[in-house]
């Protein structure tokens, strides 16, 4: 007999019902996740994911009071393993940017397609990071205008060339599936470049990962 699946423990937190109704609706359909609890504003969203001992929360960003980001900073603060994943309207390249600081595990806009966002939420369950494939490269290219582009870390230098190639497809958002498609490579061979990419430049996880190639100009603009 296999082992039960151990469900992903969700948090809504959106100030809008109807969004928050919505999202149970589509969740509840999955027999690999439960809806753990829900908020109408940051501070209630920080005190239930650390109530209900949340996996994941689904943050909006604009939200009374405590916002999204200021929400995933004080749950970073609290010690909290929840992993955010915004869920939002807006995706100005200051509030991706903001997101990305503040630690957040994913980005993900409110348009995308069901499936998109169940599969953002169980790549950010499994520890990896989700970025909506249409807010990337904007945001890259417009990161890449508004600031000088600095000197490259010295730790880049450690990096074979495959490992620098691997760094770049993640920094754009990619998964480890699609790195694996673009590259030619296999998925556990990408992994295992992630893993000593993560190692040599001393971050702890893939989003930290990101906010740090787009930090140091890594990652240029895209056509």
């Amino acid at each position: 007999m296999s082992d039960p699946i151990t469900p992903i423990r969700v948090v809504l937190a959106d100030d809008e019902t109807l969004v928050r109704a919505g999202l149970r609706m589509l969740l509840e359909g999955e027999p690999d996740v439960v809806v753990a609890g829900e908020a109408a504003d940051g501070r209630a969203a920080v005190r239930t994911a650390l109530e209900a001992r949340a996996d994941v929360v689904l943050m909006d960003v604009r939200m009374p009071g405590l916002d999204g980001i200021g929400a995933a900073e004080a749950l970073a603060a609290a010690g909290s393993p929840a992993r955010v994943l915004v869920l939002t309207t807006f995706d100005e390249d200051e509030t991706l940017e903001a997101a990305l600081r503040a630690g957040v595990a994913g980005f993900l806009l409110k348009t995308a397609p069901p499936e998109d966002m169940l599969d953002a939420l169980r790549r950010v369950a499994a520890g990896q990071g989700a970025l909506d494939p249409a807010v990337v490269p904007r945001v890259v290219a417009a990161v890449a205008r508004s600031r000088p582009r600095p000197a490259a870390p010295p730790a880049l230098r450690t990096l074979t060339a495959r490992e620098a190639e691997v760094l770049a497809e993640v920094a754009r958002g990619l998964s480890n599936a699609e790195v694996a498609a673009r590259l030619h490579l296999g998925e556990t061979t990408v992994k295992t470049h992630l893993g000593r990419v993560l190692d040599k430049l001393g971050l702890p996880d893939r989003p930290r990962l990101i906010a740090w190639a787009w930090e140091h100009g890594v990652v240029g603009a895209q056509p």
